[in-house]
């Protein structure tokens, strides 16, 4: 079919009505053309998955259908080389985890009851390859696509968080990924109004030519608004509003984040998305209205594989079929053909399924938003999905084979050779210092380093009070959000993993990630409740990247399970690797948790003097992967530090009871850099100092430096008012705990090894970022 028309309006504007010169591949022509050479490959198709395709259709697909098979299953929005694994999720999550679990995995994130009639949905996903090719718009649309999935749940956003992970330091290329990764994600959420509570900023040699951008949001609604992805009843309208769809981000994420970097660059680059934080604010109040009106059935965000995915998703997920007229669709740019709009994952763009006795109230609520909206399709009593061009049929498929049903590789695994070697080449033989001084010296070096050091060049450039609900933010151990303004209900989520511990070993590394990302919100008051997660690896075509895969995503199933708390959703994120160099397996865990009153919430610096500190947890000789290791010998060997589920249970369990009675005054987590780094930090969080004296009491035979600069689990850093202290040794009875100090003045002593002062150690904290990006 060849269509001939005048593409622009009366006011030389392109009309999105329009379409261009071109000629249209229809199905009733694919049928006709059966061999017809078509480019699967260059759209990211194996020769097994497109004669797949011909035989579910019964025919070559036409070009738009190809398009949506290729994007739709792809990598990114199949997870072709994961689902398989995902059995372990289901096989251990226990009715008793199901009790709060309100939307598990498969929906665009996962929804928890908190009590009082409040809901909170939480997801953390990946955009670490367009974050890659463009900076800005990589993280600002990481950011935007992650908040719509919050929304089409039916909730309002509270807060984002951005675990962000770069290459090193100083070479030429982190300096120019960092910045605008930094600025796209404080310039998305600054102006669309949400509070950033937290996240990482982690510095690794192994992320260098693979930056990883994780964006996790977090909303909530009362439970009554929950809304799902789906098109049901025959005649129900389907409707798409929000920006208009443009050539921005054609094959975007969905294909970008399916193929390995090469050392050249990356072999594909389609168009990066383009944000408008100002259009989704505005997009965000108008679903709420929207949702408050009841006037939605279904509906679904357009994120990777933008139209493709919305169509066949709410099919799929519905109970008859659906048809669309693809050239209502409004156009920026009305040169796009059919397939190029299918493919386009432009922002800020919703899909809805209103019944028709609602349609006329919904386009009101949207007119008064200024929000386009348009009818282009409606539900069937069919089960295949039909789009069609000008009235000409373009696609014609079963939508579970486009959403669902793709391919599955069972890929083979197996442990890394390298692995022996490595796990052999402990940090026994690290030379250790052994004096006061060269602890002293080691202790500034740490805190200096980029992976301790002061992070508010980045955090300074989020807003983290805005909508006035934040309780904590970094750099506390959690953020901590008001959900409940009556009742001050609210939330505490962390998100952690340290990939060096995961690539010693990815099963017990994967495990370390959630339990320090239960210990952090357990250190601020909240009960831990549920988890998401985004596992980044590199490609899932190596048999060793596999077999880590696959180990994370036991550890983390069996510690949930373990801690009885779990997994909501999440993401995976193959391919971060160059030729065939991969990152450190990278399992990135959030946990959230209730707190009834966030005023009740508990910090992670010192606040008074005199206060009494304790040591909670045991503490043993464990410094394999360890920040130390790392900084001081650019080593990475042995074995990380032990798991042990129970203890942080416990350890958890305490703390609430700590602070229900009302004794704590802070409590902070030690992970990286151990107790040394834990002192130092929560000394310089408000200025007040600490004196050390019980250093001997802290792990049976350890020497000061291994007390120091051990990363074993479980441990908490403490501080309680002194005329308290008896009563808060009663409320964490049957944990280990010991009084190592007292707090004040302005230095960071501990007795018989080293002095330092608060002033000396703010140097070495907070200048190595300024120092490098200025400012």
């Amino acid at each position: 079919m060849t269509v001939t028309t005048d593409p622009t309006t009366h006011d030389g504007a392109p009309d999105p009505a329009e379409p261009t010169v071109d000629t249209v591949d229809t199905v009733e022509n694919a049928a006709a053309t059966p061999d017809l050479e078509q480019p699967w490959a260059e759209l990211g198709l194996k020769g097994d998955e497109y004669a797949n395709i011909r035989e579910i259709i019964g025919r070559r697909p036409t070009i738009a259908e190809l398009a949506m098979y290729s994007v739709m299953w792809s990598e990114h929005c199949s997870y072709k080389s994961s689902k398989i694994h995902f059995t372990l999720w289901g096989e251990n999550t226990t009715d008793e985890m199901r009790e709060k679990l309100l939307v598990g995995i498969g929906e665009n994130a996962g929804v928890v009851d908190i009590g009082d009639g409040w809901a909170v949905t939480f997801k953390v996903e990946s955009h670490n390859h367009p974050s890659y090719v463009e900076p800005y718009q990589g993280a600002a649309t990481g950011v935007g696509g992650i908040i719509r999935d919050i929304m089409s749940m039916g909730a309002r956003p509270i807060a984002v968080m951005d675990p962000l992970r770069f290459g090193n330091l100083h070479h030429p290329d982190t300096q120019r990924v960092l910045p605008g990764v930094v600025a796209g994600v404080g310039g998305y959420g600054n102006c669309i109004g949400l509070p950033n509570i937290g996240g990482e900023v982690v510095f690794d040699d192994c992320y260098q030519g693979n930056p990883l951008v994780n964006a996790l949001c977090v909303g909530a609604m009362r439970i009554e608004d929950i809304h799902l992805a789906k098109a049901s009843g025959a005649g129900n309208k389907v409707i798409l509003f929000g920006a208009r769809t443009g050539g921005d981000g054609i094959g975007g994420v969905s294909v970008l984040a399916s193929e390995t970097f090469e050392a050249g660059g990356p072999a594909k680059r389609p168009a990066v998305q383009v944000g408008d934080p100002f259009a989704e604010k505005v997009l965000i109040e108008c679903c709420l209205d929207l949702y408050a009106a009841h006037v939605v059935d279904g509906i679904q965000d357009l994120g990777g594989a933008g139209l493709s995915c919305a169509t066949s998703e709410l099919a799929s997920n519905g109970d008859g079929g659906m048809k669309v007229e693809l050239d209502l669709v409004p156009l920026r740019d009305a040169s796009l053909q059919p397939h190029e709009i299918l493919m386009s994952e432009s922002q800020e763009r919703m899909m809805a399924v209103v019944e028709p006795g609602k349609l006329a109230e919904f386009m009101e609520i949207t007119a008064r938003w200024d929000v386009e909206a348009t009818v282009i399709g409606e539900v069937t009593d069919g089960d295949h999905l039909v789009i069609t061009w000008h009235g000409e049929t373009i696609v014609d498929v079963p939508p579970r084979s486009v959403a669902h049903e793709g391919p599955t590789y069972d890929r083979p695994l197996a442990r890394p050779d390298y692995l022996d070697a490595l796990n052999a080449d402990g940090p026994e033989s690290l030379a250790r210092p052994t004096t006061g001084d060269e602890i002293r010296a080691q202790l500034l070096t740490l805190l200096g380093s980029p992976n301790l050091c002061s992070k508010a060049w980045v955090t300074d450039q989020y807003d983290r009070y805005v909508l006035g609900n934040t309780a904590l933010a970094q750099p506390d151990d959690a953020g901590v959000v008001r959900v409940d303004e009556e009742t001050g209900r609210g939330v505490a989520i962390a998100t952690d993993c340290n990939s060096r511990f995961a690539k010693l070993d990815p099963y017990t590394g994967a495990q370390l990630a959630l339990a320090e990302a239960y210990r952090n919100v357990a250190t601020s008051g909240a009960a831990p409740l549920a988890v998401t997660d985004c596992l980044n690896f590199g490609s899932p075509e190596d048999p060793g990247v596999m077999w880590q895969f696959r180990e994370a995503i036991r550890g983390i199933a069996e510690g949930c399970r373990d801690l009885g708390i779990p997994v909501t959703g999440g993401n995976v994120s193959f391919y971060n690797q160059t030729g065939d160099v991969a990152i450190h397996p990278t399992p990135v865990i959030g946990v959230l948790g209730v707190l009834e009153d966030v005023s009740k919430r508990t910090g992670s610096g010192f606040r008074e003097s005199g206060s009494a500190v304790y040591l909670l947890g045991e503490t043993r000789d464990e410094l394999g992967g360890s920040e130390w290791a790392h900084v001081v010998h650019k080593h990475l060997g042995g074995l990380p530090p032990r798991v042990d589920l129970m203890a942080e249970q416990a350890l958890a369990k305490a703390l609430a009871t700590a602070v229900d009675a009302g004794v704590l005054e802070s409590a902070h987590d030690l992970s990286d850099g151990g107790l040394a780094i834990a002192l130092a930090e929560a000394s310089l969080r408000h200025g007040v100092g600490v004196t050390v004296d019980g250093l001997d009491r802290v792990g049976e035979g350890l020497d000061a430096f291994t007390a120091l600069f051990s990363e074993s689990t479980a441990r908490v850093l403490v501080s309680v008012a002194a005329d308290r202290a008896a009563e808060f040794e009663t409320a964490v009875t049957g944990i280990p705990a010991v009084r190592i100090g007292t707090t004040g003045g302005r230095n960071v002593e501990v007795t018989s090894q080293f002095t330092v002062s608060l002033a000396e150690l703010r140097v070495a904290h907070e200048f190595t970022l300024p120092a490098v990006f200025g400012g």
